[in-house]
């Protein structure tokens, strides 16, 4: 870490599922020597399979480099134990992430940034977790990584302004456009996006217009990129849900209920882009091939 506005280290992920991916995708094509983490083998595979498959679009060569800097690992202690930074990637599930950095206080250097891509969760209370370290902070990514600029960054009442520069340098070396953000409930995204998909969905249930209606409203009413019901379904059902849990139990606001519709599609297994079905269905290739109104 060199303090200039420039992040050099090596960096361990822990989790391969879809942020971690698009994460570790974003460390290595920054020339940072990457590990990922996670207790699935086939996670890692898929992990590895993934970032190939993403940089192998730009060139052989670039390929190359890039999967030369990555390393996969089942063993989250060693892992981390030369890391100069950690960014956790597992579930929007609160005892899981716990667990995570009360073993970090254990397992990595004094040294090392503690960050936590928590879209949900008290930054503040991982940081309790983990000893109270002044070297844990948020940097809330977004799916997909490896194209989205922006990355919240959230402090937590006992990171250290050190904590704090360091992560921007560490977003300015992965090409992102940072903001800081006081750890209050679902930051400025979650507390903003989560509403809107809400309300989308509640708009379902009632038969107020499909799914595909509701999202074209979006985009050509208000410019989104993508609506709000097309992104639940890429960022996964579940991991809406399990947002949603937590922001409602943090911030005690019946805004943040979540749907009946959502804990159906939820239950029965559609949980978005990923299982092939969710508010829309999709092709083998990950294309819409028509919105699902009801789950």
């Amino acid at each position: 870490m060199s303090g200039d506005g420039v992040f050099t280290g090596a960096v361990t992920v822990i989790g391969g599922g879809t942020m971690g991916q698009g994460i570790a995708t974003a460390t290595l094509t920054a020339g940072l020597p990457t590990t990922v983490v996670d207790v699935d083998t086939a996670a890692l595979e898929r992990t590895r399979a993934t970032i190939a498959r993403r940089v192998e679009r730009v060139s052989a060569s670039e390929a190359a480099r890039v999967l030369a800097g990555l390393t996969l690992s089942a063993e989250l202690e060693s892992a981390v134990s030369e890391a100069d930074a950690v960014i956790e990637a597992v579930p929007e599930i609160v005892d899981l992430k716990l667990d995570i950095f009360r073993r970090l206080a254990q397992a990595a250097s004094a040294t090392a940034l503690l960050v936590s891509n928590t879209s949900t969760i008290s930054i503040s209370r991982l940081a309790a977790a983990c000893g109270g370290s002044v070297r844990v902070i948020g940097m809330h990514f977004f799916n997909p990584v490896h194209k989205m600029r922006l990355v919240e960054i959230v402090t937590a009442k006992t990171s250290s302004e050190s904590t704090l520069r360091d992560a921007l340098d560490l977003a300015s070396t992965l090409g992102k456009d940072p903001i800081v953000v006081r750890d209050v409930p679902g930051f400025v995204t979650s507390r903003l996006g989560l509403l809107l998909g809400t309300e989308a969905m509640h708009m379902v249930e009632e038969g107020v217009a499909p799914a595909g209606d509701i999202d074209k409203a979006m985009r050509l009413g208000y410019g989104h990129p993508m609506g709000p019901l097309e992104l639940a379904d890429l960022v996964g059902l579940d991991v809406r849900l399990n947002n949603l849990r937590s922001m409602c139990q943090r911030s005690d606001l019946p805004q943040y209920q979540a749907p009946k519709i959502l804990e159906q599609l939820v239950e029965s297994g559609k949980l978005g882009k990923k299982t092939g079905s969710g508010f829309y269905q999709y092709d083998a290739d990950g294309r819409i091939i028509a919105p699902e109104r009801r789950p």
